[in-house]
C-alpha cells in the first residue's frame, strides 16, 4: 500500500504520526511518503527576493516542518520519504494523491488553525470534499 502522510507541523499532526507509527504494522507491507505544503508567496514577494530566493524560501520553510518528522519516523522505525510542495494545502494533497497513485492519505483532523472550525479543520474538510482516494483522519 503506498500512503500519503499529510502534515504541517501542528499537534494534530503530531498525534496522525503517534497513531501510524504505533499502528505501521497494521498497514503491511506499506511505502509512506511525509508531504508537506508551503503556502506560495504572492508575486510581489516573489519579485522581491528573485525566483532562487522564493525558492530558497520553500526550501527553509519545508526543511523546518519536515526535519523534525523525518527524525520522528526513523527514530520509531518508519521509513518514508519526506517531500514538499507549494501552493494551497488541499488542492496539492488532493492532487498529489491522485495524480502519484497513493492508495491512501492519512492527515490530522486539524492543522495550525484549529479554531477556524471546531469539529473538523478547513484543510481536511476540502481533502474529503476533493480527494478521490480514501482518507484516514486522525484526531
Amino acid at each position: 500500500m503506498k500512503i500519503l502522510l499529510a502534515v504541517d507541523g501542528s499537534e494534530y499532526s503530531r498525534r496522525m504520526l503517534d497513531y501510524i507509527t504505533t499502528h505501521s504494522k497494521s498497514f503491511g507491507e506499506s511505502t509512506f511518503t511525509a508531504a508537506y505544503t508551503v503556502p506560495q508567496i504572492s508575486l510581489r514577494a516573489t519579485a522581491l527576493v528573485g525566483v532562487d530566493g522564493a525558492r530558497d524560501y520553500y526550501a527553509e520553510e519545508a526543511n523546518a516542518v519536515l526535519d523534525p518528522i523525518r527524525q520522528l519516523l526513523t527514530d520509531r522505525g518508519v521509513q518514508a520519504d519526506c517531500v514538499y510542495r507549494v501552493g494551497q494545502p488541499a488542492s496539492e494533497i488532493a492532487s498529489m494523491a491522485e495524480g502519484e497513485n497513493f492508495d491512501l492519505v492519512v492527515m490530522g483532523s486539524h492543522g495550525h488553525n484549529a479554531l477556524k472550525s471546531l469539529v473538523l479543520g478547513s484543510v481536511a474538510t476540502q481533502v474529503l470534499a476533493a480527494c478521490k482516494v480514501p482518507v484516514l483522519i486522525v484526531r
